[in-house]
Parts: structure tokens; C-alpha cells; sequence
């Protein structure tokens, strides 16, 4: 901000005029140091006290200058303090107003409850691909540090309130990701009472929490602790698959990642088979597995079909994979 620069810049200033002015008196008038810099300090303050001492005809003249310096320059910080000010309140005031707006136009978004660690994990991500999200928070203090980089409300997810205000009507998604089980549980209960076609994925720190979860309308339950411990024995049995998993998945040492790729009803996809699709030839897309009604199909073989509802799930570039969801969605 320009103010707070200027202001930093006349600090100096000021600083200067207060060593020179204490050298000034030091060494035209022989003042002791301490004296010439209580003449400096009352001077600029305008206080008014009486002269520390009787000033020669040159103390005179460098007294003159060092109030016209010392004075303009303390008026001058007054008036920037006092800029820098506004300019911090008027951007915070339009900057909650563009955030208001930008959250009122939310659709098909996604709901991130919870600012903590496992939290700012899924914003990053949701943010990498990128999809619309907002996320709401309780501490003020969070939400203010991670405002200026996502959308950020402040309030208490399991209020009905607040999850209206973040539009949960037209969300695709919620994550209940608070540090305790007993606030995800009711941000649960709440949220699928507001929307009962909503995606729901809850985060659980006890083994027990996970069934509740569930029976209280969460899609999905996740448990950080559980697989942090599953990961650290992968990790000793079969290093090279968690290697792999982690260049696929989070673009470390390749720009490759896994997706899914929906096949619309008018896909040029549909009623192919995996051969006749030339995915591979012509996109360089490997189809891993097919997600239908019945289940997962990994490794499915050159003759299998590709039906409309299909989920294919595929490796390759990100360019890629947004090329063959593109075509897997448009009419044939």
C-alpha cells in the first residue's frame, strides 16, 4: 500500500531530523547530548517548553530550520497515518463486498467447513484443478489469513443460517472438516437436511465417529489418522506403488495425474468399445478402470463398451484428460 510505503519513508526521515538536530545543538552549542536531544523533542511536538539553554545567533538560525524540517514532517506523517488508515478500512469494507458478491454467484461449488489443516488440503487441491468452493470458518483469525486467497466466510457451519448464506442449495458438494467429530456430526445433520442430493465427506478422528457420520447422512467418511498409518506401511511394502500413486495423483517429478471423465448420453463415446474410441491412439489416455452401476471394472480389455453413465477412470496429461472430458460430454 502506497501510504504505509510513504509512512515507512518519513519514519527515516524524522529519525534523521532528530539525530541531525541533536548533533545541531551538540556541537554549535555545546549542549550535552541528552540536552540537545530534549531540545529536538519538544520542538517537533510543539510543545512550547522554554529553550534548554540560552541559543547563540547561530543556535537561532539552525533552531529556525530544524522546526520548519521537524514540524512539516510530523504534520506530513499525521496526514499519511491518517490516509493509510482509510485506505485500509475502505479496502477491507469493498474487499468483504466483492466477496459477498463473488460467493452470491456460486453454483455448483463446493463447501469446505473447517479452516484447519485437512481443510486448507482440500482447498489447495480444489483450487489446483480449479473448481468454485467457499469456505467457511468460525475464528475470525483464520478466516482473515486465508481470505485473500479463497473465499472465505465467517460463521458457524452448523447454523442453518450459515450454510443458506453459502448457498448450499445449489452446491455440488460439503466437506465437514472441523477438528472435532461432534461439530462434523451436526454440520452433517444440518447440511443434509438443506439439501438431501448433496455429496457429503466428513472427516473422523475416532474409529467410532465413523458410523455415526454415516448413519448421519455423510456419503463418505475419512479418517486422516487411519491413513497416514495405512500410507507409512505402504510405504515399507511396496514404496515404488506409493511412488507412483504420488506422480499420478499430485504431479510430483511428471506432469501426469488420474481423473475421471463422465460419458454424457450424446457422447461420441457411447456405445463404443475401448478399441473403436482410439482414446489411446489419438489422445495418449490410458483407461485404468470403468465405474458403473454394478461396481468398479479395472483393466478393462479392448472389447468392452463404453456405455453413457460410464465413469472412465484415465491417466495421462492434464491437458489430455481436459481434452477427452470435453469430448466425452459433447454430442457425437
Amino acid at each position: 500500500m502506497n501510504a504505509f510505503r510513504h509512512l515507512r519513508l518519513i519514519g527515516l526521515a524524522l529519525v534523521g531530523v532528530m539525530l541531525v538536530g541533536t548533533a545541531g545543538y551538540h556541537f554549535i552549542e555545546g549542549w550535552p547530548w541528552f540536552d540537545g536531544f530534549y531540545m529536538v523533542i519538544t520542538t517537533l511536538t510543539t510543545i512550547g517548553y522554554q529553550e534548554t539553554h540560552p541559543l547563540s545567533h547561530a543556535g537561532r538560525v539552525f533552531n529556525v530550520f530544524l522546526i520548519f524540517t521537524g514540524v512539516a514532517l510530523v504534520f506530513l506523517s499525521i496526514g499519511t497515518l491518517t490516509q493509510a488508515l482509510l485506505e485500509f478500512e475502505l479496502r477491507s469494507f469493498f474487499g468483504r463486498r466483492r466477496m459477498e458478491r463473488d460467493i452470491e454467484r456460486l453454483t455448483g461449488h463446493y463447501i469446505i467447513c473447517g479452516a484447519g489443516r485437512v481443510g486448507r488440503s482440500a482447498a489447495r487441491e480444489l483450487a489446483r484443478k480449479p473448481v468454485p468452493f467457499v469456505m467457511i470458518e468460525q475464528s475470525e483469525t483464520k478466516a482473515a489469513r486465508y481470505g485473500g486467497e479463497w473465499l472465505t466466510m465467517i460463521g458457524d457451519a452448523t447454523q442453518e443460517q450459515t450454510l443458506r448464506e453459502a448457498h448450499i442449495e445449489r452446491a455440488r458438494g460439503l466437506v465437514a472438516a472441523t477438528t472435532t467429530d461432534a461439530t462434523n456430526l451436526y454440520i452433517v445433520l444440518t447440511a443434509r437436511g438443506l439439501n438431501p442430493k448433496l455429496r457429503i465427506i466428513a472427516r473422523a478422528s475416532e474409529d467410532d465417529a465413523e458410523k455415526h457420520l454415516l448413519t448421519a447422512g455423510a456419503d463418505s467418511v475419512v479418517s486422516p489418522y487411519h491413513f497416514a498409518g495405512q500410507r507409512i506401511a505402504q510405504s515399507f511394502l511396496r514404496p515404488h506403488v506409493v511412488s507412483f500413486l504420488d506422480t499420478a495423483t499430485t504431479h510430483l517429478g511428471m506432469d501426469l495425474e488420474i481423473g475421471e471423465i463422465c460419458v454424457g448420453r450424446d457422447s461420441s463415446f457411447a456405445g463404443k468399445t475401448i478399441e473403436t474410441s482410439h482414446i489411446r491412439q489419438d489422445r495418449g489416455v490410458i483407461i485404468l478402470a470403468i465405474k458403473r452401476v454394478d461396481g468398479m471394472h479395472f483393466s478393462p480389455s479392448p472389447e468392452d463398451r463404453i456405455e453413457p453413465g460410464d465413469y472412465l477412470i484415465a491417466m495421462g496429461e492434464p491437458s489430455q484428460l481436459r481434452q477427452l472430458e470435453q469430448m466425452a460430454t459433447a454430442r457425437a
